[in-house]
């Protein structure tokens, strides 16, 4: 039986020897795409080479890259764990040729290695093609041999497309035919889609570019691109049909039945588990962190599906972090960076498993009692939002939840929801307007703004409202593409430059410099004159901000190793920010830093400054990068050759395009200004330097000599005097609530002639005055034991925030919920809130909104009753 590791080294070790270059897997970040949330093909990262934006030293290539489909257009999240070959994380082997071979190279290694070098019997195979591709066809039949019974010709299935637009081709694939004992027709007939022919290799012939209007024409340099699932083609090597049956699977099973104690190797719960613990370890080896939004929402959502089906097994306490092991001794070799990033990723999910376990619980009651009073066969989308926004089940989860149970869930009425709130948070947003998107760009601008703030160069393009121009004119805003520039595009965290560019006909003021493929864009408007295509233009860089941004921009460096020295090598940069202002760092820890820590971070950064060593560029390949030491950053991109920061002297080592200082003395100062979380397991610190930070001291110390004067105490004193304050203004506090507390107390009798009957139901609604929380819910109980059968809703206002208490009496929680009537308001006054049947609490924030919401209420309940 030929292992799964031994295909991956057999294949790529096949393509070497026909020329190929074996390239690393790359992350599972796509490096500066935002078209793409995960990699989810081998193609991936050769994207730019096969659009003709980038160039290697190679023109044929092959990889075993690491994938997910979990997220976006390609997701298999729900079918994973169902099915015998969906997968969360899977490895796609391939080859690519880059204007080199054609069809008949690739369909020659393609077939060669699957009946020479893995020894699969032809007759075992089928083939398609495109109905067009008549050359493909005459190379499968004619030279290769392939049986006219085992071909197909086939549509839309073997036809590869990009985009709407942009390269495209017909492709050809490979399918394994399991045996007529397998249920299922070939490729092209009514039953394909079942097991008996499986896909294992897809060879895309790029042949021609889509134009907007459909028309085909033919690239001048038409490529390869093939994928083989390394999991599928293991499966038909080792003679079974699933994939969760191979051997990498199988130790993965064994470790997650040992981890949930279960014995039954064939539970569909182990083998969720099983998939997701790979595609969370490696997201979390590829610096993606769980989070609530993009791609850490996505990793949240498999983590957290792979819990709950720990906790279906029986599992209750943190096992998922376990697994990691069993994935590094299975996977390591490979991918020598699992193995050493193996205890930062147990810490993250471990992290995450103790998270989720103080809501599953709660989460998990919420969706049993919505169960409970479920009247037919769909969750609503209500309840579906609500698991969702309050205690953070995906809706995967609940999905699969309901899929147990042979229920659906009303995704329409959930969408709406998200909708609603997707919009309230755009309402409170701000934009800018972007006016480089979609702009069509050829050529290539030359930067030399590392030594020069001045050049000349020559307009290449100039783009109005995003349509391309000849001229722009005074108060047009626009963009300009020059030949040359000195303006530094915004990457790597650093913002663009800013300055003007001239002719003697005309002045533009560049507000920012963006970069799009090899092209700088110079973005603003034309204060005077005009400027058109070829002219001849001085493009000058304001020397001011490009100084101050650049002292900032060394700073975060110097910074990122100071962090790794007091916290430790865990610390990775996560992004980063810096313009002439201010310096903002993101970076992964899991607890905040320590005041002490702090300080003695800005002490070292401060150090290193006032050692004013020099600071070196060197530009090298990546090989000799790594030899270097150099600090990769998360989600970058790099090329072959590579430019190396140095800063004292071996302090800090990293891969960088930035614009930086000469000496570390430069900066003058760092303060740090802030520290906080903004994610799960990372941290974001926010400094100024320089001049900024001469102001900060400053405007610190102005600040402590005003509150110790109106302490009347020195400065020396201020903590001492602070604690008293606080600890007198807690009391009174105290006091104040328990006054309050009694007022209601003994005001509640008084209340009871307020209650109206409504179907035999007494409802009481009432605001009171400066009650907190704790003291509405004890009013509550005092009023419901008095009123018998009964609804009340409680609401008080306290510094501008709404507190709500519902209660119903115990025999009315079938005709009434005490967490519908509380929804019912909170959701009037922009809050929320829930609870048992008999009781339930909330919050709301629209004050405003409160008298009106309450009025409502009886009518509603009368609704309700009905």
């Amino acid at each position: 039986m030929m292992k799964s590791a031994e295909i991956r080294d057999a294949f790529l070790k096949y393509f070497a020897e026909q020329g190929h270059e074996v390239v690393n897997s790359s992350s599972l970040v796509p490096g500066n795409d935002p078209t793409l949330l995960f990699t989810n093909a081998g193609m991936v990262q050769f994207k730019d080479v096969f659009l003709g934006a980038e160039k290697r030293p190679y023109s044929r290539a092959t990889s075993s890259q690491r994938c997910v489909r979990a997220g976006g257009k390609h997701n298999d999240l729900e079918n994973v764990g169902y099915t015998a070959r969906h997968h969360t994380f899977f490895e796609m082997l391939g080859n690519f040729s880059f204007g080199d071979y054609f069809k008949r190279d690739a369909i020659r290694f393609g077939w060669e290695f699957l009946t020479k070098v893995l020894g699969l019997p032809a007759e075992r195979l089928w083939v398609t093609v495109h109905i067009s591709d008549d050359e493909a066809a005459d190379i499968w039949l004619k030279e290769v041999g392939v049986s006219a019974d085992r071909f197909s010709r086939l549509d839309e299935d073997n036809f590869w497309q990009m985009g709407d637009t942009g390269p495209c081709g017909p492709s050809s694939e490979i399918f394994y035919d399991h045996g007529a004992d397998v249920p299922g027709g070939p490729p092209g007939s009514e039953n394909d889609d079942l097991d008996r022919y499986i896909e294992i290799w897809n060879l895309v012939f790029m042949q021609f570019e889509r134009q907007s209007n459909g028309e085909l024409v033919p690239l001048p340099r038409p490529s390869v691109d093939t994928g083989m699932g390394l999991e599928r083609i293991a499966a038909v090597m080792q003679g079974v049909h699933s994939n969760y049956e191979i051997d990498l699977f199988q130790a993965l099973l064994r470790a997650a039945a040992t981890a949930t104690g279960t014995s039954d190797l064939e539970n569909k719960s182990l083998r969720v588990i099983a998939d997701h613990i790979r595609s969370c370890s490696f997201l979390v080896c590829d610096g993606v962190l769980p989070s609530n939004e993009g791609r850490g929402y996505v990793l949240r959502r498999i983590m957290r599906r792979a819990i709950r089906h720990g906790h279906k097994l029986g599992q209750t306490n943190s096992f998922f972090h376990t697994l990691v092991a069993a994935l590094v001794e299975q996977m390591g070799d490979a991918y020598p960076e699992l193995r050493q990033h193996q205890a930062q990723i147990e810490k993250v999910l471990l992290t995450e498993e103790q998270q989720f376990a103080k809501t599953l619980d709660k989460g998990m009651a919420i969706l049993e009692d919505s169960l409970a009073g479920l009247d037919g066969s769909v969750i609503p989308g209500e309840t579906v939002f609500t698991l969702y926004d309050t205690y953070g089940f995906p809706v995967d989860l609940t999905n699969d939840i309901a899929r147990e149970r042979s229920l659906t869930l009303d995704l329409d009425g959930y969408e709406s929801l998200m909708e609603a709130q997707k919009a309230r948070a755009r309402a409170s947003g701000s934009f800018k307007m972007d006016y480089t998107a979609n702009l069509s760009l050829e050529g290539t601008t030359e930067f030399l703004g590392y030594t020069h703030l001045e050049e000349s160069g020559k307009v290449q393009a100039l783009f109005k409202d995003g349509e391309k121009v000849s001229q722009l004119n005074e108060g047009d805003e626009g963009v300009i593409v020059l030949s040359r520039t000195p303006f530094y595009g915004e990457s790597g965290g650093q913002a663009g430059d800013t300055g003007y560019i001239s002719t003697v006909a005309g002045k533009f003021e560049v507000r920012d410099c963006q970069k799009s493929g090899s092209n700088h864009l110079h973005i603003g408007v034309m204060l005077s004159g005009s400027i058109a295509e070829q002219n001849e233009v001085t493009a000058c860089v304001d020397q001011s901000v490009r100084a101050a941004t650049a002292l900032n921009h060394s700073a975060t460096h110097l910074l990122h190793a100071a962090l790794r020295k007091v916290l430790g090598d865990h610390v990775t940069q996560k992004g980063s920010l810096v313009d002439s202002q201010r310096l903002r760092f993101d970076f992964s820890h899991f607890e905040a830093v320590k005041p002490a820590e702090l300080k003695q971070i800005e002490r070292i950064v401060n150090g290193e400054i006032r050692r004013n060593t020099v600071v070196t560029t060197e530009l090298c390949d990546m090989d000799t990068a790594k030899e270097r030491g150099a600090m990769m950053l998360f989600g970058e991109k790099y090329g072959d050759e590579v430019r190396v920061l140095s800063m004292g002297e071996g302090f800090s080592v990293e891969l960088c395009g930035g614009t930086h200082v000469s000496r570390t003395g430069d900066i003058g100062l760092m303060r740090i200004i802030s520290e906080g979380g903004i994610a799960s397991g990372v941290r974001r610190i926010e400094a100024v330097t320089g001049e900024h930070a001469l102001v900060a001291v400053e405007s610190q110390a102005e600040l402590l000599s005003t509150v110790a004067g109106a302490l009347k105490s020195g400065a020396e004193s201020l903590p001492e005097k602070l604690e008293q304050l606080l600890a007198r203004n807690k009391m009174l506090e105290k006091e104040l609530a328990a006054a309050n507390s009694k007022l209601a107390a003994a005001s509640a009798d008084e209340w009871l002639g307020e209650a109206q009957e409504i179907e035999g139901l007494k409802l009481l609604v009432k605001s009171l005055e400066g009650v907190d929380a704790k003291s509405l819910l004890s009013t509550l109980d005092q009023l419901k034991n008095k009123l018998g059968s009964c609804a009340i809703i409680l609401a008080s206002v306290n510094e501008g925030k709404i507190a709500l208490a519902a209660g119903v009496s115990a025999d009315s929680t079938k005709r009434l919920r005490a967490g519908d009537l509380l929804k019912y308001v909170a959701t009037q006054v922009g809050g929320k809130g829930g609870g048992r049947p008999d009781m339930a609490q909330g919050a709301g924030s629209d004050v405003a909104a409160l008298p009106g919401a309450l009025a409502s209420v009886p009518a509603w309940v009368q609704d309700q009753l009905s």
